[in-house]
This record gives C-alpha cells, sequence and structure tokens, in this order.
C-alpha cells in the first residue's frame, strides 16, 4: 500500500522500479495512478502542469505493455483525446481534442497512463516555459529559476518526482535544454527514429519525439521499446571536449568545470579524452536561426490549419511574432540556409573520423531567473539572450544525429547538464556510456520537496 509517507517515498522510484514493484505485487497499478495524482496535486505551483486529466487515466485501464499502469505526462504540443490542448498559445482558446496524436497513442500502446498535459512554450518556439496569460513554469531546484524549454513542463514534473518519465520533444534542444536546467536526462534521437508528426514535411527535418526520466536505466528502456536492441560496448572510446560554442560566446565558469569534470570521469574510466576549440562554425547557428524563423512564420500564417479552426492568431505572442518577422526580412537568404543545413549532416560525420563521441555544454549557464529569457522581451534582447544560452543544442537537430543531456553538474543548488552527442544510428552508444558515468557518479534522483513545496 501507498500511504502516508509512502506517497514520498514512491516519488523517489524510477520507473523501472515502480514497474518491478507492480509486477511483485508490492503495490497495484491502482496505488502508483493515486499517488502520483497527489504529487501532482501538491506540485500545482510549479505551472508544470496545463491541463489534468485524472478522471480520464482512473477511467482506462492501463494498456498492457513494458510500462503498463505507469503514470506521464504528454507535453501540450501533441493532442490527447478528450483532453484540452494548447500547443503553449492563449490563441487555442479552450479547444478539447477529439483524437489524440500519434505520439499520444504510442504512449499509450507502451501502457502508459497519462494523467495531464505538461506545460510548454508557445509552439515550443523558445528555450524556457513562460507562457504569456498562464503561470511560469517553474524549476523544482529554485522555483525563481526557468526550468528551459520546451519541454519544461515535463522536465519539472519529472526533477519534483511527480512522475518518473514523461513525454517531451526536441526541434532544437529542447529535450536537452530543459534536461539541464532541471537536473534530469534527456536523449534526443537520432532522425527516423521518432519524427515530431510534420517534421519530416518541412525543408530540414529537425524535430524529434521522445523523454525526459531521472535514471539512465529509464531511458534505456523507454529507447528499447521504441528501438529494440542491446547497449554496445561503452569501452575505450576516443573522446573530444569543448566548452565554448561557435558563437565564442560567454559561457559560465560552472558550466565549463561541469563539461570539464565529466570529461575528466570519462578519461578516469579509461576513455581516450583531447579537448578541442568547438568544431562547428558560427553559419550553422545563423542558419538554423532562419530556419526557426520560418517555422514561426509557418505557426503565424497556418495556425487554424495546424491547430483547430478556432485558433485565434490575433493573441499570438510577440516572440513568435518577432520570429516571423525575422524571417521575412531574412527570406532572402532562407532558400540558401536550407541548402547549407541539409549538407551539413556529412560535414558533421567528418568530425568524428577522429573521435567516437564529443561532450560540450548543454547551455551557456545554468538555469537563469525567470524573466531572463521571456518572451516579451523587446526582440533584440530576447533574440541575443535565446541565441546564446542555447547555442550548443540545434547543431544534433540539423545533423540528424543523438545527443543526450547528463546531471552531472552543480552551481548553488542548481543542477548542470553535460552533453554527450556522436553519430546518426548511435543513441545506445550514448545510452552504454550514459550508463557508465551514472554508475560512476550518480546524480540526485528529485529535488528535494521542501525547496519547491516552501515556496508553494
Amino acid at each position: 500500500m501507498i500511504g502516508g509517507s509512502g506517497i514520498a517515498e514512491a516519488a523517489e522510484w524510477d520507473g523501472v522500479e515502480t514497474l518491478e514493484r507492480i509486477r511483485a505485487g508490492d503495490v497495484s497499478a491502482t496505488e502508483v495512478l493515486e499517488s502520483a495524482i497527489a504529487r501532482a496535486e501538491a506540485a500545482e505551483p510549479l505551472g508544470a502542469i496545463v491541463t489534468a486529466c485524472f478522471d480520464r487515466a482512473r477511467s482506462k485501464p492501463p494498456t498492457p505493455g513494458p510500462f503498463s499502469g505507469l503514470p506521464t505526462f504528454i507535453k501540450d504540443l501533441a493532442q490527447l483525446a478528450g483532453v484540452r490542448t494548447t500547443w503553449g498559445s492563449a490563441g487555442a482558446g479552450h479547444f478539447v481534442s477529439k483524437r489524440s496524436d500519434a505520439i499520444a497513442r504510442r504512449f499509450e500502446s507502451l501502457g502508459f497512463v497519462p494523467i495531464g498535459k505538461s506545460a510548454t512554450p508557445e509552439f515550443g518556439m523558445t528555450a524556457t516555459t513562460e507562457p504569456l496569460g498562464a503561470a511560469p513554469c517553474r524549476n523544482p531546484w529554485d522555483p525563481t529559476r526557468s526550468t528551459g524549454g520546451s519541454s519544461g513542463g515535463s522536465a519539472a514534473l519529472v526533477a519534483a518526482g511527480v512522475v518518473p518519465i514523461a513525454h517531451a520533444s526536441d526541434g532544437g534542444g529542447s529535450i536537452r535544454i530543459p534536461a539541464s536546467c532541471c537536473g534530469v536526462l534527456g536523449l534526443k534521437a537520432s532522425r527516423g527514429t521518432l519524427d515530431m508528426q510534420g517534421s519530416p514535411l518541412l525543408p530540414v527535418n529537425l524535430a524529434v519525439d521522445g523523454a525526459v526520466a531521472r535514471s539512465v536505466r529509464d531511458l534505456v528502456a523507454f529507447w528499447d521499446a521504441i528501438d529494440p536492441g542491446p547497449l554496445p560496448s561503452a569501452a575505450g572510446l576516443r573522446i573530444a571536449f569543448f566548452t565554448h560554442s561557435g558563437l565564442d560566446a560567454p559561457v559560465h565558469p560552472a558550466t565549463q568545470r561541469a563539461t570539464r569534470d565529466a570529461a575528466a570521469l570519462c578519461e578516469e574510466l579509461g576513455h581516450r579524452v583531447e579537448e578541442i576549440p568547438c568544431p562547428f562554425p558560427r553559419r550553422i547557428n545563423d542558419d538554423f536561426f532562419r530556419l526557426w524563423g520560418m517555422l514561426a512564420w509557418i505557426q503565424e500564417r497556418g495556425a487554424k490549419a495546424l491547430t483547430h479552426p478556432g485558433f485565434d492568431a490575433s493573441e499570438l505572442e510577440p516572440w513568435t511574432k518577432h520570429m516571423a518577422d525575422y524571417f521575412r526580412a531574412q527570406r532572402a537568404e532562407v532558400a540558401r540556409a536550407v541548402l547549407r543545413l541539409r549538407a551539413f549532416p556529412r560535414e558533421y560525420q567528418r568530425h568524428f573520423d577522429a573521435f567516437d563521441v564529443l561532450i560540450n555544454p548543454v547551455v551557456a549557464t545554468p538555469a537563469p531567473p525567470l524573466g531572463h529569457l521571456a518572451v516579451d522581451l523587446p526582440f533584440p534582447i530576447a533574440f541575443h539572450r535565446i541565441e546564446e544560452f542555447g547555442a550548443f543544442t540545434g547543431i544534433q537537430n540539423v545533423a540528424g544525429a543523438p545527443a543526450i543531456s547528463l546531471p552531472l553538474g552543480e552551481h548553488e543548488g542548481l543542477p548542470i547538464g553535460v552533453q554527450l552527442s556522436t553519430t546518426r544510428g548511435r543513441d545506445k552508444l550514448l545510452l552504454a556510456l550514459a550508463a557508465d558515468l551514472e554508475r560512476a557518479r550518480p546524480w540526485p534522483r528529485i529535488a528535494p520537496p521542501e525547496r519547491w513545496i516552501a515556496f508553494a
């Protein structure tokens, strides 16, 4: 039975342990569900839950599958039948979805039990989860700080111990950035593994669906359910690391230290490690933002078709509108940018002739204060801050390559993620190396409840 202090104890179980306890008869799936709902209700002040669907979860028996009975959240960019969907935008109104998108159906087919929709910025278009017209999503490690974005709600709920695994998606760092800010794990998978709905139709296929979790074995179990196969050996790897992006912008000393410490730990584990300059030119970041502006323009022009007929585009946030304007100003260069981005995967692959894995920061700083990346800042300020903060993560989206954020660093109580990346199709090599690093230097599983409950 889970009750009283058992609810807090269950918060510390990862997904694998929770499922083992259900299968052993130590707890029932109903008890696990009700304890997660109780934790979700307690976590309401974090602003990580857009819409709860507790009664829906209670009324639907879990589908048999590898995660049968495990509560989760679906990021509010994906529709879930019978539940409100906002796409992070006030323009959506009170639209209730009549169908589930493919990724939500996939989660439920694996046995996950969605208990709500997790917060996201408008259309997932920025690196913090502070949509206008709603409470900001607060970091469980320090509620005055950002969770990152765009999977900020999912990362916060996993970090707070509400659920062990939650749906996330990544078109430019949106799994890895919140994973870094919130001290959880997030793998952006290789292109073609779990592409986000609609992404293959874009000029450059950037986005993938996935999950954030607290333990490597949970991520391994999730991706094995999506793409079955054993983990390879991670022995004797050739590893390179760098601490500054192609922008040559400031990187916080604690972020640099976390990257260097991770590289040193890899060397202790027997890998060959070498420091290098950032191997990726600034033009990739510049071209990526041109494409990102085009995505904002598509959202602005086609919001009704992409969401629902009642969507009010006049409610779009300043950041989305300004990025659409940025595209219009850059339109003459966008076609050439797309050609360069399409050619980049071959260039990316060549960087790995001498190395198996790259290590670098996920973002330039620990989780910034709420408001630092706000969507209603003057556009030149917002653009500059977002560009520098998230300069490390778009590379793998353009390349179609896998990258994982691991919570290997810390600064004044805030977690700091370190990114490991490799070439397309070698996702499980990253998971194998991550498992070794977790064994060598375990990280805290959840943010101490007193940090965020006291705030409430």
